[in-house]
């Protein structure tokens, strides 16, 4: 299965792709965790994808096309895979289009703008594993500390609300037009486009895309 999730930030992206990781054994490509990833190589370029991950832009599509090209092509991703956060615009999906490689599902998130803020500033990570908690919605067993691990959670640095702002208008100019892409593809039967719902539960969720996925 080779599947796109888009929708805002805050809208259950993350917790979605780590259910069908460790249900279908397909890894989950986060654009957003490669390009911290590579922050973290201290050099002028990666200072320059850093300032403008934390201004809350989007980083230019040629670097972010092929970052994910690569990641693409690893040997892990030969039965499938989630992209999260790729593509985030139509030169981007034109790209990945290009690249020859069949796309199965596109799944759409949806939420409203409220609810995404409330969510973000509640977020807390485990950044080695990717696990994502929230205060409110979904808290650890322990204030700030990783179920599993017993490590500290971390909030991201662009999780503030001016940032959230930015990030959410970003997405409304850039991403949102994929919506109207995809459904063209599905109507030209090259792929399967649902929209979730993603004020449901978590478990709830699981449940649809599971049913997805055995049509």
């Amino acid at each position: 299965m080779r599947i796109i999730f888009i929708g805002p930030p805050g809208t259950g992206k993350g917790t979605q792709s780590n259910f069908i990781t460790n249900k279908y054994s397909i890894p989950t490509i986060s654009v957003g965790d490669i390009l911290r990833s590579n922050t973290t190589q201290n050099n002028e370029y990666n200072k320059k994808i850093n300032d403008i991950i934390n201004e809350g832009k989007l980083v230019d599509d040629n670097t972010i096309v092929q970052l994910t090209k690569k990641r693409i092509h690893q040997i892990d991703c030969r039965k499938g895979f989630v992209l999260d956060g790729f593509p985030r615009t139509i030169p981007q999906a034109h790209a990945l289009k290009n690249m020859n490689i069949k796309i199965d599902y596109v799944i759409q998130f949806e939420l409203s703008y409220k609810l995404i803020i409330d969510r973000i500033k509640g977020r807390r990570i485990h950044i080695p594993s990717g696990r994502i908690y929230h205060k409110k919605y979904n808290p650890p067993k322990k204030e700030n500390i990783d179920d599993i691990t017993g490590q500290k959670l971390t909030v991201r640095k662009d999780d503030n609300e001016e940032k959230i702002n930015k990030r959410i208008e970003e997405y409304q100019k850039y991403t949102l037009p994929l919506a109207e892409y995809y459904k063209k593809e599905e109507q030209l039967g090259y792929i399967k486009y649902y929209i979730i719902n993603a004020q449901l539960t978590p478990l709830i969720i699981h449940k649809q895309l599971e049913k997805i996925f055995i049509q």
